[in-house]
């Protein structure tokens, strides 16, 4: 099951001018203002381990574990001699002490279902960089236009999340839940973070 947590942060330097010939950078980053102690940030390669579910469990009932996660971006703009720079630093992650798993819970199949959220906000992550890559970002409108697409790509996780445990019941349809898997699997075979840093000069 899956908690929603968001961050975003947006900061706007020296004041910068229309004319300016615009450089973008997009950057997948892990540094960001948030404890380094209580955050995963998502590396295809490594996979969640129920060590990583710091948080208390719930009451009673249904739902065997949370997982915590999101993604995010901070945006910096600045102009020297009539050339502009526009940089763009997302990153996604996971919140160990927001997640949690009941003890009597910790099976393979339970944890597979939790990554698969921790990988559904990396595929909202990855579409908000192809996104923001898209763009052509002006000084004058790329605040507005950032938290725009940040909102969508937001709503894009969302509605995966949702999809994602209504089909499968939280994991208990197992027969969907194995439907569910073969599509992140192919998802992420389309894409690793290690793509995730471009630079485009508009």
């Amino acid at each position: 099951m899956k908690y929603p947590v968001f961050f975003l942060f947006l900061k706007m330097l020296s004041p910068v001018f229309a004319s300016a010939q615009i450089t973008t950078k997009i950057t997948w980053t892990e540094k960001t203002t948030m404890n380094s102690t209580e955050v995963i940030y998502y590396n295809a390669s490594k996979k969640l381990g129920w060590a990583d579910f710091k948080g208390v469990p719930g009451p009673a009932g249904p739902v065997a574990a949370i997982t915590s996660s999101g993604f995010g971006y901070r945006a910096s703009m600045n102009s020297t001699n009539d050339k502009g720079n526009i940089e763009v630093f997302i990153y996604c992650y996971f919140s160990k002490t927001n997640s949690w798993v009941k003890p009597a819970k910790k099976s393979e199949y339970i944890l597979t279902h939790e990554q698969h959220h921790f990988d559904a906000s990396y595929l909202a992550a990855k579409l908000f960089f192809d996104k923001v890559k898209a763009s052509r970002l002006s000084f004058a409108k790329s605040d507005a236009l950032l938290a725009k697409l940040y909102k969508d790509c937001c709503n894009y996780m969302n509605q995966i999340q949702n999809e994602y445990d209504g089909e499968t019941m939280n994991g208990q349809l197992k027969d969907k839940q194995v439907k569910w898997n073969a599509f992140f699997n192919d998802k992420l075979l389309n894409g690793s973070t290690n793509d995730l840093v471009g630079k485009i000069i508009y």
